[in-house]
């Protein structure tokens, strides 16, 4: 296997990590709290899933070919959600926006790594769009991990739970 399809089969796993993580994460809060905002200025849960999910529609959709910051997202309307929206429709928004992503991945060639591509007019290879992504989508994941355990008391650890490390 070449380094390429390596790095192909890698990120693949760890998209799919970070996403499943979140879901986790989600998994344990009742629907309300995904619309909490500890202020005005900060983000919910139900935001930042509309947020990942517009961004990664616009970055991924035709991405070999277009520009990753297309006309038609609406970004600033990701950050408002109506109190309307239900579980399962921020949860269709995600999925939508995965499928998107994987999609990409999926047709990608190991050749095609060093390719140019742009987000908002700025050239990147295809592999640092892919590492640009990741971190930007895991801190997002980690945000979405942070306000549910605000949200419950008896939140179930999804890494190594405290005074749970064999070496103490």
């Amino acid at each position: 296997m070449t380094t390429e399809e390596n790095y192909l089969a890698f990120v693949k796993k760890q998209f799919s990590s970070y996403k499943e993580l979140a879901e986790k994460a989600i998994a344990q809060i009742p629907e309300a709290a995904l619309f909490y905002q500890s202020s005005k200025e900060s983000n919910s849960i139900a935001m930042i899933i509309q947020h990942m999910s517009g961004n990664m529609l616009s970055r991924w959709t035709d991405f070999l070919t277009t520009d990753g910051e297309k006309e038609w997202r609406l970004r600033n309307e990701e950050f408002e959600v109506a109190i309307k929206n239900t579980k399962e429709d921020l949860m269709q928004v995600w999925e939508s926006g995965w499928q998107c992503l994987f999609d990409a991945l999926n047709s990608l060639r190991p050749d095609q790594m060093q390719q140019t591509i742009f987000i908002r007019k700025e050239a990147h290879t295809v592999l640092e769009a892919i590492n640009r992504q990741i971190a930007h989508y895991s801190y997002h994941v980690g945000q979405i991990v942070f306000i549910s355990k605000m949200q419950n008391d008896n939140f179930e650890s999804l890494s190594i739970p405290k005074k749970k490390n064999a070496k103490g």
